[in-house]
């Protein structure tokens, strides 16, 4: 199953060994996200380090291991589109997402951001609806 993955669940693995850790990992999804999304991270970089109790290599290893299970699509791939999806929310943080799941039809985005929720075009998940997911054997929302 395709899913366009927010930054805010890669910071929470990066911050903690936890269910989104392991959702990240699992084979059932195939993660995509927009390229904004590395330059959004390291934004936070020293927070991440410093909530993680980890230092800037360690960082930097988790990341790349995170990063290997996400397919990165790159801003000209979706930029054209960004028009499409303006209406769909007002943070324009989230636009890129949004573009990338349209791009890719993706089967949504998994994300906890309020923003998303504000809208009805496309599917939003927590970690309780992959979870849920993987426990019926990744059939749902394909």
């Amino acid at each position: 199953m395709k899913i366009i993955i927010d930054s805010n669940r890669v910071i929470a693995a990066l911050i903690k060994d936890s269910t989104t850790r392991a959702i990240l990992f699992n084979k059932t999804f195939q993660f995509f996200a927009p390229s904004y999304i590395k330059s959004e991270i390291a934004k936070y970089k020293q927070e991440i380090i410093n909530k993680a109790g980890i230092n800037s290599k360690e960082f930097d290893a988790l990341i790349s291991m995170i990063f290997e299970c996400i397919t990165i699509i790159p801003q000209e791939k979706y930029s054209s589109i960004i028009d499409k999806v303006k209406d769909k929310t007002s943070d324009v943080n989230d636009f890129p997402y949004f573009a990338v799941c349209l791009l890719i039809n993706a089967g949504g985005i998994w994300t906890h951001d309020p923003h998303f929720y504000k809208q009805n075009n496309y599917k939003i998940f927590t970690n309780m609806d992959m979870l849920r997911i993987i426990e019926e054997g990744g059939e749902k929302g394909e």
